[in-house]
């Protein structure tokens, strides 16, 4: 584990985000794991991020990360049914007519994972707080310039307004986040109650409780939940959206038993969260198996 002089060092170095992938993705990785990243011969799961992010680089990764783009994506690989209704996509807040909107809506910006607006009545929605808010998200690639996520590198700022979801007995959707290796899902991420009392567990293919988990950031959920009936759907369906990538994280919600595509994602948490106990670190990197290199060449642009 590095000390406290080494940790303060990579803790400026990593906000020097014009450095060249290869070196500033080392600092990155040492800042939030402790430990050295060899790129020669990344181990654990989040080093084998960290590479995926400098020589992984198939130009249909912008297209994938992109939350409207990807919608031709999986409409041509599992159907149109499985893609939430969309009202609009902008190019600015300013083109939102929020007149013409519903009551409850979902406002995301499609070059990033984190920013949403969830609305559930439009007349509390305060429209010039919320332009204000979209203009700054649409105003920086935040993902490629925080951790050199190359995916997001290319991926034009854009808004996309959703239809607003919700099961008829719960506060919040529940979260399904299938971790796919080539082309095979794993272990499925769970994130429950994220209004009220957020917790994740991880859970097989069969829906059983694994004994890691992804954060410490959450609590856990400790005990086995109610399996959605519409499970080996969304396994069908997330292997089909995998089908050739060495690692994705692919996302599904349930509603009342319909299978909603959420996102892909390449990069988990940035590579910043690590899996609980320290071993599994380890297990799950051993399921990531990374593409050969050419030596020849800098990246990896092609799917296999």
């Amino acid at each position: 584990m590095i000390n406290k002089v080494r940790r303060f060092f990579c803790r400026h170095l990593r906000k020097m985000r014009f450095l060249p992938s290869k070196m500033y993705v080392r600092y990155h990785y040492e800042y939030f794991s402790g430990k050295k990243l060899d790129l020669n011969d990344p181990r654990d799961f989040n080093a084998k991020i960290e590479w995926y992010k400098v020589f992984y680089r198939p130009k249909i990764l912008n297209q994938l990360v992109d939350k409207y783009a990807v919608r031709s994506y999986v409409e041509a690989k599992i159907g149109k049914q499985y893609l939430n209704e969309v009202f609009g996509v902008y190019n600015n807040a300013e083109s939102i007519p929020f007149d013409e909107l519903p009551n409850k809506f979902v406002i995301k910006a499609t070059h990033t994972s984190s920013h949403n607006l969830i609305v559930t009545d439009k007349e509390n929605l305060d429209i010039s707080k919320a332009q204000k808010k979209m203009t700054k998200w649409l105003g920086k690639n935040q993902y490629y310039r925080m951790g050199q996520e190359w995916a997001y590198k290319d991926v034009a700022p854009r808004i996309i307004v959703e239809k607003f979801l919700k099961e008829d007995d719960k506060n919040s959707l529940v979260d399904y986040k299938f971790y796919c290796f080539n082309g095979k899902a794993k272990f499925i991420d769970v994130h429950i109650d994220r209004e009220d009392n957020h917790k994740q567990g991880c859970f097989d293919l069969e829906f059983s409780l694994l004994p890691f988990g992804k954060s410490l950031n959450y609590k856990s959920i400790s005990s086995e939940i109610e399996k959605p009936i519409n499970l080996e759907e969304m396994i069908k369906c997330t292997e089909a959206l995998a089908d050739k990538l060495p690692f994705v994280r692919v996302d599904f919600y349930s509603v009342n038993g319909k299978t909603i595509f959420g996102e892909m994602t390449f990069y988990p948490s940035d590579a910043r969260k690590a899996f609980y106990p320290e071993a599994y670190n380890q297990i799950i990197g051993d399921y990531f198996v990374l593409p050969k290199l050419d030596s020849a060449k800098n990246a990896i642009t092609t799917l296999n």
